[in-house]
């Protein structure tokens, strides 16, 4: 299982672990995993070409030592500072001693082109504005030259976009398509929150250190990370057993799954009820059936006017007209997919004393009282725009906040919310770690899609699963499904449903 913590957390953590050790030997940790990664990124380090961009403190601090590294194995490095009197002197020092140039970029309208300054103790190059001034811009032909940019600008601790000079450098970087490996995280991006509020740079790799940050593994800032490269810096030790955020891996969803026992029949695998569909969307009933008959429940019983279509597809399914009281004992319910304006059979569903996954209509029509005066478990699957009408706040504002969106959502409503999305997202009331998801795929947007997650997500409900698990191994499952399905090509819902299975059999094995 992948973990992340907050800012706070993480400092709190490292100031404990530097307490114990010699002076900046977290940092040279920290350098000597980012000048690795850089090298496997270059391929070749020698006769390479690599720019710094350095900003101020220990991120820029981290760049510089990993920097100074590279140069000592024959790469021409080149640091541009952002924020020349407060960069990092001592990996200045060491960037210097390797052999390093220097380049000031800010306050360059008080310099002439032969002019010098003094930078953490040590001569800087004129800035990029003066050189400019006498013909030749020497920042954006350092990036414009470079193999690999390291992006030192703004550490952990950044809030908002960001600044022009930086996002100009960024944009440069993006536009000649040079390779660029992030320190810790982005800079300009959110690492609580995932949030990009502004400019920000788009990294091909990020190395970060001691432990994954929130926004690291949430969109949309996850966007903007590229591939992401944890390095081991002994944060472990003294981190708390509690994560902000939680990504499972093949390993922990394979324990969770469902298995059957040799004493088990369908009953004691669970029941799931499906109250779905409608006379003008039956397809919602026909797919949500078959997300649950793949869930692991051991029968699935169908409440709706789509009876013939489902049964059509699936004669498995045990098919009532009788409303979801008459429908016989099940373990947990589904309401809403295709549901149309039908607000009494979601009011009945939510009555009952057993799990209930709400979902498309569902979510519209389920009063919030309802819900919060549950006792038993409610799990909740809106995509993003469905949230925002929950939550009276524009789908934009949703999708650039997922996290803290999903929280209020589930502390408004007392409820356990999947936030559907290209990173899922599974939140608790109680206000624990959020699960993250990242197995799917673009081709998931598909209709239809939320219909088989909701079966699936339902069935494992049924099976026994806490609604945090089972949200969390459907979004895991349904996501490797979609990719099974598509494998680069278009899908529709029920290849996805179809390739359950499969997804199922690579996890476990």
């Amino acid at each position: 299982m992948r973990t992340a913590y907050s800012v706070e957390t993480v400092r709190n953590a490292e100031r404990e672990l530097m307490a114990r050790l010699p002076e900046g030997a977290l940092m040279q940790r920290a350098a000597a995993g980012l000048a690795a990664a850089c090298a496997e990124m270059l391929g070749r380090v020698y006769g390479s070409r690599v720019v710094l961009l350095v900003g101020s403190g220990d991120n820029g601090g981290d760049a510089l030592y990993a920097g100074a590294r590279l140069a000592r194995r024959g790469a021409g490095v080149t640091a541009l500072l952002l924020t020349p009197e407060r960069a990092h002197a001592g990996g200045l020092a060491a960037l210097r001693r390797a052999g390093g140039r220097i380049v000031a970029t800010g306050d360059a309208h008080a310099r002439t082109p032969e002019a010098e300054t003094e930078a953490g103790g040590h001569t800087v190059r004129p800035t990029a504005n003066s050189a400019a001034a006498a013909g030749f811009d020497v920042v954006e032909e350092a990036v414009l030259r470079a193999d690999l940019v390291v992006d030192g600008i703004v550490g952990i601790g950044g809030k908002g976009g960001l600044r022009p000079e930086a996002a100009q450098l960024a944009a440069i970087a993006a536009d000649a398509r040079v390779p660029v490996v992030a320190v810790d995280l982005p800079s300009g991006v959110d690492a609580d929150s995932g949030e990009v509020r502004g400019e920000a740079m788009r990294a091909d790799l990020t190395v970060t250190f001691g432990t994954h940050k929130p926004g690291l593994l949430i969109d949309p800032a996850r966007e903007y990370a590229g591939s992401v490269r944890l390095v081991d810096i002994g944060l472990a030790d003294v981190l708390p057993l509690e994560p902000e955020l939680e990504a499972l891996q093949h390993a922990d969803v394979a324990a969770l799954l469902p298995v059957p026992g040799a004493e088990s029949d369908k009953y004691r695998r669970g029941v799931v009820g499906i109250a779905a569909g409608s006379v003008r969307y039956p397809g919602a009933a026909v797919l949500a059936v078959s997300g649950a008959l793949r869930g692991g429940a051991g029968a699935v019983r169908y409440v709706g006017p789509a009876g013939d279509a489902v049964l059509a597809r699936f004669p498995e399914t045990l098919v009532s007209d009788q409303g979801p009281q008459k429908a016989g004992r099940v373990q947990a319910w589904v309401v809403g997919p295709g549901a149309g304006d039908d607000a009494a059979t979601v009011a009945e569903v939510l009555e009952a004393d057993v799990p209930v996954l709400v979902d498309a209509d569902g979510l519209r029509l389920a009063e919030r009282d309802a819900v919060r005066g549950r006792t038993a478990p409610t799990l909740m699957t809106p995509h993003a725009g469905e949230a925002a009408a929950l939550l009276g706040v524009a789908r934009e504002e949703v999708e650039g906040a997922r996290l803290a969106s999903a929280r209020e959502l589930a502390a408004r409503y007392g409820a356990t919310v999947l936030l559907k999305g290209s990173t899922t997202l599974v939140a608790d009331s109680d206000g624990g770690a959020v699960r993250v998801n990242a197995t799917g795929t673009a081709w998931l947007a598909t209709a239809g899609s939320g219909d088989v997650l909701s079966g699936l997500a339902g069935s494992l409900l049924a099976s026994g699963l806490s609604a945090l698990d089972a949200g969390s191994v459907a979004a895991y499952l349904h996501g490797l499904a979609g990719r099974f399905a598509a494998h680069g090509a278009p899908a529709g819902a029920h290849d996805v449903a179809e390739a359950i299975p499969a997804a199922w059999r690579d996890v476990r094995d």
